[in-house]
């Protein structure tokens, strides 16, 4: 029993390592650390063994091959999965030491929201909305582009060419009041088209604002967390940039977002 606390507690270890650290997402299974170390955690409490069983894993975490991972989100809706609730059109993938949500239910073209307002942020995803009132750490203020100008089109035409010079950034979507974006998620990266973040504005020219919604794809939950990875703030510290670039302000106070690990 305490061989396989150990063998949980590090594997998990090992995941959250390679978050960081490692060329691309692996995983380490509780059963891979005591197929590896079990003898030899068990039979000794020397400290120096044990750290010679947690670097040998890491060596095997690190490597290309892969866990198997099953794909369930067709046969589990997404109102019934604790990882992507409050989420829309997802998909998850779990492996023994992580799930993996992929939503995009919750862009503006498929949620559909009533009077044209962006998703606000669930708790299992990573982001800030300016429909998130109820979740400060998820939560920021819409943006006035009065401090340039008083022409709502002219502040448009702004924004759409700030965001177009964004490194790697592809417009999906551009109207005369929405724009919607997508780039490459630094925190925690990925391989494949899953992982992007999704960039959002719409202009709300008789307020002279214009509300905007920042959100990865892509969820990553390492067990035992039980909220994903934080996206070290990514998602607002470049809508940050987008703004000082613009010169606009907010109508509220600035947001700190998340400090979540």
């Amino acid at each position: 029993m305490k061989s396989n606390m150990i063998a949980t507690t590090v594997a998990a270890t090992i995941n959250l390592f390679c978050l960081g650290h490692c060329s691309s997402f692996v995983h380490i299974s509780p059963m891979t650390m005591m197929m590896n170390g079990n003898s030899k955690v068990s039979s000794s409490n020397n400290r120096r063994e044990f750290m010679g069983v947690l670097i040998g894993s890491i060596g095997i975490a690190a490597s290309p091959m892969k866990s198997v991972a099953v794909e369930y989100a067709k046969s589990i809706p997404t109102d019934q999965a604790a990882t992507s609730a409050g989420r829309r059109g997802c998909k998850t993938v779990t492996t023994p030491s992580n799930t993996i949500v992929t939503c995009t239910g919750d862009i503006l073209a498929n949620a559909q929201n009533a009077e044209g307002r962006v998703s606000k942020i669930s708790a299992t995803e990573n982001g800030v909305s300016t429909s998130s009132v109820r979740n400060p750490s998820r939560y920021s203020p819409p943006w006035s582009y009065l401090t340039e100008t008083s022409d709502p089109g002219v502040a448009w035409n702004s924004l759409i060419t700030t965001v177009n010079k964004i490194p790697r950034a592809q417009m999906v979507t551009v109207t005369d009041t929405y724009v919607h974006v997508t780039i490459p998620t630094e925190f925690p990266s990925g391989d494949g088209s899953d992982y992007f973040d999704d960039l959002e504005f719409v202009l709300k020219a008789g307020d002279n604002v214009v509300l905007y919604r920042s959100a990865s794809r892509t969820s990553n939950f390492v067990y035992p967390l039980t909220q994903p990875v934080s996206d070290r703030n990514t998602n607002l510290k470049r809508l940050d940039r987008i703004r000082d670039s613009l010169g606009w302000g907010l109508t509220g106070q600035q947001q700190t977002g998340s400090n979540r690990i």
